[in-house]
């Protein structure tokens, strides 16, 4: 979901972070099993950015895989969900080539604890809070970059469903009300460890608010659900090419204004009054990409498609509530003793500010 702060280095890949081992020798006795080809010496490094699912690069000899599976503890009903993300990126990059081609599916929590799935590993570069010394010497480097993603986007809503085996990965009709029903579930299935009852007050209202005004959904295609400037890799010397996109654990068919509410949810905008409601997001340091405005973003998805934008601060407001969402789960995950990162301890501090945010779109 959130990337990690602007202080911490952009670092690809790391030792597994303690308290997320796992079981080495039975993940390189099933991988060998089930994957004949691979051979020579098993390593295994861990992707250190991400906030909930755990991803590890093995490597056996030359060979690099990814091997995905849920974060430890208590999991939201329908939240890292292995046989969806599998079950997309299996079909997907047959018309969606930035979706990495996914290779194995265990659904046996015996071999390392819980499911989990392999995908092919990808080179590139993804982008955090600074622009990339790769890409540093294009001028407009944040905006070709922003463009870039905006465009990656476009491109993915225009793939037809069923063209790519995917028709059945969700049910369109009453998309929105059971999106507005099943993230008031989750919240209340946290909102005990916020500890401030304005703060739970706040989060209902909005809530509230989104469910009357939701609007009447124009089409249906392939919503990613977490799409954002770092579930994006780019060829590391080009800001305007998109190679990859990750994380598609919440992958549905819907909706597909949605992913651009989430989008601009996570985009900072120099445009913005600076220590406002709406210059607030739930990813820090990403000012010093100088990123196009939202409004720009609006206008650039504008070009590549046909439908109406004029509710996009509902998509937007339903995007931040959504994080608001995601950010108690994480840091409830902390105060439960579930996750041993210090980061997931930070999360909740930005629930009011972005429940703000919501409010001011929804009232606007």
């Amino acid at each position: 979901m959130t990337s990690g702060s602007a202080a911490e280095p952009q670092v690809e890949l790391a030792p597994v972070r303690a308290g997320e081992e796992l079981d080495w020798q039975s993940l390189e006795r099933y991988l060998r099993q089930h994957l004949p080809e691979l051979d020579g010496e098993f390593s295994v490094l861990q992707f250190p950015r991400g906030s909930a699912n755990l991803t590890y690069r093995v490597k056996f000899g030359e060979t690099l895989l990814v091997v995905r599976r849920p974060p430890f503890g208590t999991l939201a009903p329908g939240a890292h969900d292995m046989a969806r993300e599998y079950k997309v990126l299996s079909r997907l990059h047959a018309g969606y080539p930035r979706a990495p081609r996914a290779l194995l599916h265990c659904a046996d929590p015996t071999v390392i604890g819980a499911e989990f799935f392999v995908n092919e590993y990808r080179e590139g570069i993804v982008v955090w809070d600074t622009v990339p010394a790769s890409m540093q010497s294009f001028a407009d480097a944040g905006h070709r970059i922003g463009f870039a993603v905006i465009d990656a986007l476009a491109d993915l809503h225009e793939v037809e469903p069923a063209a790519v085996g995917l028709g059945d990965l969700g049910r369109p009709e009453g998309y929105l009300e059971r999106q507005l029903a099943g993230w008031q579930k989750r919240w209340a299935a946290v909102e005990a460890e916020v500890g401030d009852d304005d703060t739970i007050a706040l989060v209902r209202d909005v809530a509230n608010r989104l469910s009357a005004r939701k609007p009447i959904s124009q089409r249906s295609g392939i919503v990613h659900n977490d799409y954002k400037v770092d579930n994006c890799q780019f060829a590391a010397d080009d800001p305007t090419r998109v190679t990859s996109v990750f994380d598609w654990d919440m992958a549905t068919v819907g909706d597909t204004l949605v992913d651009l509410g989430t989008l601009l949810n996570y985009w900072p905008d120099a445009t913005a009054d600076p220590g406002s409601d709406a210059a607030f997001t739930a990813v820090p340091g990403m000012d010093a990409l100088e990123l196009p405005s939202r409004h720009a973003v609006v206008e650039r998805y504008a070009q590549n498609s046909t439908l109406d934008l004029s509710d996009i601060g509902w998509y937007e407001a339903f995007g931040c509530w959504k994080t608001v969402v995601i950010l108690q789960q994480l840091y409830a995950r902390f105060v439960r003793g579930e996750s041993t990162d210090p980061r997931m301890g930070e999360r909740g501090a930005a629930v009011a500010p972005l429940a703000r945010r919501a409010l001011g779109l929804l009232r606007a």
